[in-house]
């Protein structure tokens, strides 16, 4: 079995569980209002959206001192203009409380980075407080996606519709998405390569907002990205494998801001 094919059999499981007590889902829940998610792509400047993740299936755990509201604040601080929090957790360690945590402490919209493969898990994601969430093209039918893609504007959220390869788009233009990321990271391997933006990228109609995620390591990365149209950048782990003060510097360096 591949990763992919590991983490959808577990989130499976996960479902049967939850979904016994969907009923339950918002009685007496305080829902903090949703922030627009794609605000800052209209922004001028670099725009990255710095995901918050304690492990990856491939590389294990990735941060030994993880604390998602102090790694939240030190990216507010230092320039990013919205979070990707994982919130898968067998193989990333994540937590859907983390979302609510972050939003308490910081004023960025907040993307929920997870396995959605099924309606209840949308419900689920505005309660904890979600502004946006992943859908992955790839574990979702042409007309499943679509369907996800209405329920998500309905929750009053932002959809960002992730691709890998050509089919993956064509299904993301049938569900009407105008966030498209792009992955580099192959969903088999789990290996990056930015050359998948670029290819993909002519793709898609430059009506939609097109971000580029994972394998980003360098701001030299950005500027050949921006340059093929690309408005927004998901980055993680050349971020999350930066200790202390390093976070603050290694994203100010993806920015080109002074690191002085």
């Amino acid at each position: 079995m591949t990763f992919l094919d590991k983490i959808i059999e577990e989130k499976k499981k996960e479902l049967s569980v939850f979904k016994g007590k969907v009923k339950e889902l918002g009685v007496g829940k305080n829902i903090s209002p949703v922030r627009n998610f794609l605000s800052p792509f209209k922004k001028k400047g670099t725009c990255i959206i710095a995901e918050i993740k304690q492990a990856s299936p491939s590389r294990g755990r990735i941060c030994d001192n993880f604390n998602p509201v102090d790694i939240a604040r030190i990216y507010e601080e230092n320039g990013a203009c919205a979070l990707s929090v994982l919130t898968e957790k067998k193989f990333f360690m994540g937590d859907l409380s983390f979302i609510a945590d972050i939003k308490k402490e910081t004023a960025l919209p907040v993307l929920r980075k997870d396995f959605i493969i099924d309606k209840t898990q949308i419900r689920q994601s505005r309660l904890a407080g979600a502004d946006a969430i992943l859908l992955i093209a790839r574990i979702l039918s042409k007309e499943e996606l679509k369907d996800f893609v209405s329920l998500t504007f309905e929750e009053g959220m932002t959809p960002l519709v992730e691709v890998h390869d050509e089919r993956d788009i064509e299904k993301a233009l049938f569900s009407n998405a105008g966030l498209i990321g792009i992955n580099n990271r192959d969903l088999e391997t789990f290996k990056t390569d930015i050359g998948i933006s670029l290819r993909l990228r002519q793709l898609i109609p430059d009506d939609r907002v097109v971000i580029s995620e994972s394998g980003i390591r360098q701001r030299r990365d950005i500027e050949t990205l921006s340059e093929a149209g690309f408005k927004g950048f998901l980055i993680g782990e050349s971020l999350m494998m930066e200790e202390g003060d390093g976070i603050g510097k290694k994203l100010k360096g993806l920015l080109a801001l002074d690191t002085c």
